[in-house]
């Protein structure tokens, strides 16, 4: 029998299933198809034991074992039985293969994910590459599910509680050598020898247990302890998600429950709680979130007809922490940055950054000491222009001031070559009105990063009217390829991310003034999702650069703009936020909040004034909608999925809502523009009446998602 997606072979008495077969994706997945014929292919071998030594699971291609199940099947489900009927056939497919009674080795070269490891699990043995391509994990939690194919069932006994609850609940990818030293793999060999070296696994694999595993053993199947191991898990869960997420609290229901349970019970369990949440709306958000970010993943902009350059080496003009967080993501991805500044304290400076970065990952193994110390090295830090003339990418990271910011590229347009792509890393100033500073700005774009560089994922690409199609290609695909996510914005006060930050901020200052207090705002964001209130956010990011930020925008959008004026009164007493230890909050010298700023708190009005958490909730998310809309209107981004995937990845917006847009569509816009309208006659008419999108999408019944 022939099949499309899965290969099936005999040779010399070896059952050998190959995945990937006749499929010119690069990742495979267990869609339909490859279900329905690896099922075949199993009762087949069924059929075939006493004339096989054993079973050999492997893939076609390169850099791919299995990805996991198709997210668009699970995200095709409308009820908990279509649900729990998907999990149901893939684990009886699992079962089959567990059931065999022959030898089975799975050899893992490439991304094992998801249903990719479930499978891998129903096998006798994993053996797997050592490319740093191969990891391993279960990161169903991430969409919001439950493992649905066996994996909470298998998982334990492969590897132990403890450790099968910190990769489920996490949903973490280990490599080679982490999979090897928490005993999930048996072998791990060059990718080319991996098929050679799977027969020599048929015979027993039974693991020598030493005297220190057999304690553990003890312990951990000990009753008392396992509740233990539970309880302190389910804290985890709580302090790390804060009650918000589901399916953390979902899987630990079933995998405790099911502690005394045989497989077809704890299995039955496992696909009725993968049935509850597939369909659930926390899950449908993240699923939302999974495609908006694999669409991010190629370039769709307009093409222009030149070659597209590649960008191999950079430089960053400006040192400090910014910059060094730039020649840190720069040097990570082997570019030899040069890191210009005016003076040796500022390099200084940016050089102890980027090493702060690179001392992360060192610490958590992710970095050998000689790479450290390589990767280190290849930043020049340096007060002239040497080497320029070989870079392909410059990022400019200095002062916020647009006449200094001209004349920097006036000067560096000289002392680089006729392909190199110049970018600012400006946060507010008009990326046209700096265009005009080049000779040739075809080649000049915004790269605007979000601080600090090493955590935040998103780059927001700012383009401007004689941009090059082929300059926001390349600058697309350079983004993609340092693992940030990118988001091609239009020039506007603001760009995207900080223009709709802005309201989140200023309505905190406007509560402030009314008499609300500090705690009292902050909590109704974080119970929101936020991952940080505005007034600790602002510290954040400085209480001066808010300022500044706020004041531009203000210029370029008008009086819905307009911020209160208690930042400036902060600056003036030198409350400058984190960086100087002081601003709405204290901090000590790790950076850690002490308490709040009393200094501060006495500039405001006695916070005397009740108002309930839905109250402030309404006060600050409304603008940013409505902001959000505008936006829109003004083309800023094409669509509603750039707004969302730039508030998720540039502020933290709560992924379980599914972005800012899809919140609004989800509470219907009607009653948004309904609540709008109240507090513009309430509390201010230009910062809260309805822009004009969303008072014709209620009109025509439309959603943001619809236009």
């Amino acid at each position: 029998m022939s099949y499309n997606r899965v290969s099936f072979e005999i040779k010399d008495k070896v059952a050998y299933v190959g995945f990937g077969y006749k499929c010119d994706k690069a990742m495979t997945i267990l869609d339909e198809e490859t279900l329905t014929e690896l099922r075949d292919i199993v009762e087949d071998i069924h059929t075939k034991t006493s004339e096989l030594d054993g079973v050999i699971f492997h893939s076609h291609k390169d850099r791919c074992f299995l990805a996991g199940a198709d997210i668009s099947l699970i995200a095709s489900m409308q009820t908990e039985s279509d649900g729990q009927a998907g999990a149901e056939a893939g684990q009886k497919i699992f079962n089959r293969i567990e059931d065999l009674k022959i030898p089975t080795v799975v050899c893992v070269h490439g991304v094992c994910l998801g249903g990719g490891l479930e499978l891998s699990l129903s096998c006798n043995t994993i053996i797997i590459s050592d490319d740093k391509s191969t990891g391993l994990g279960l990161p169903e939690v991430k969409l919001g599910l439950i493992p649905g194919f066996g994996g909470t069932y298998r998982l334990p006994k492969k590897v132990g509680l403890p450790t099968a609850l910190d990769l489920i609940l996490t949903g973490k990818t280990v490599n080679s050598r982490k999979a090897k030293k928490i005993e999930l793999v048996s072998g791990v060999f060059p990718k080319e020898r991996l098929l050679d070296q799977a027969p020599k696994f048929f015979k027993s694999d039974k693991k020598k247990t030493s005297f220190k595993d057999s304690l553990e053993d003890l312990v951990t199947d000990n009753v008392l302890t396992k509740k233990v191991i539970f309880q302190k898990a389910r804290e985890n869960v709580l302090k790390k998600t804060k009650g918000f997420y589901q399916a953390p609290l979902k899987i630990l229901d079933v995998m405790e429950a099911g502690v005394m349970k045989g497989r077809s019970s704890y299995l039955q369990a496992e696909s009725q709680a993968f049935g509850e949440l597939c369909i659930g709306e926390q899950s449908k958000n993240l699923q939302h979130i999974y495609f908006m970010t694999e669409k991010v993943k190629k370039y769709s902009g307009p093409k222009g007809e030149g070659d597209i350059p590649k960008l191999k080496r950079g430089a960053c003009l400006g040192a400090g922490t910014m910059g060094g967080g730039i020649a840190w993501l720069m040097a990570k991805n082997d570019m030899f940055p040069i890191m210009k500044d005016i003076n040796y304290e500022g390099i200084e400076l940016g050089l102890k950054q980027a090493s702060k970065n690179f001392s992360g990952a060192l610490k958590r193994k992710r970095l050998s000491q000689d790479d450290f110390e390589r990767k280190m090295r290849s930043i020049s830090g340096q007060t002239d222009y040497r080497g320029f003339k070989r870079t392909d990418l410059v990022i400019e990271a200095i002062v916020e001031n647009m006449d200094i910011k001209k004349s920097v590229f006036a000067e560096v347009e000289k002392e680089v070559s006729a392909t190199t792509l110049l970018t600012s890393n400006t946060s507010s100033l008009s990326i046209q009105d700096m265009s005009t500073a080049l000779e040739d700005s075809s080649r000049f774009a915004g790269l605007h990063f979000f601080n600090p560089v090493h955590l935040m994922p998103l780059v927001e690409i700012i383009t401007h009217d004689n941009v090059s199609p082929e300059t926001v290609e390349a600058l697309y695909n350079w983004v993609l390829k340092t693992k940030k996510t990118p988001v091609v914005v239009k020039d506007g006060p603001g760009f995207l991310v900080n223009r709709i930050l802005m309201p989140f901020m200023n309505e905190a200052g406007f509560l402030l003034e009314e008499g609300v207090s500090m705690k009292d705002i902050d909590d109704a964001c974080l119970n929101f999702g936020m991952p940080m209130g505005p007034c600790r956010l602002l510290d954040e990011v400085g209480i001066d650069v808010g300022q500044k930020v706020a004041k531009i925008i203000h210029d370029g959008l008008g009086d819905r703009a307009k911020a209160s004026t208690l930042s400036g009164k902060l600056v003036e007493k030198g409350f400058l936020g984190k960086k100087t230890n002081k601003g709405f909050y204290v901090y000590d010298e790790k950076g850690k909040v002490v308490g709040p700023n009393s200094e501060a708190m006495a500039l405001l009005p006695k916070a005397s004034k009740k108002m309930s958490e839905v109250e402030i909730q309404k006060r600050v998310f409304l603008p940013m909608i409505n902001e959000a809309a505008t936006v829109l209107s003004d083309n800023i981004v094409d669509n509603a999925y750039d707004v969302d995937l730039g508030l998720i990845f540039g502020i933290g917006f709560p992924p379980f809502r599914g972005g800012l847009l899809r919140y609004a569509d989800s509470e219907g816009l009607d009653r948004i523009q309904s609540e709008l309208l109240k507090h513009a006659e309430s509390v201010d008419k230009d910062r809260y009446t309805p822009c004009e999108l969303i008072n014709t999408l209620v009109k025509d019944k439309k959603k943001f998602y619809e236009m």
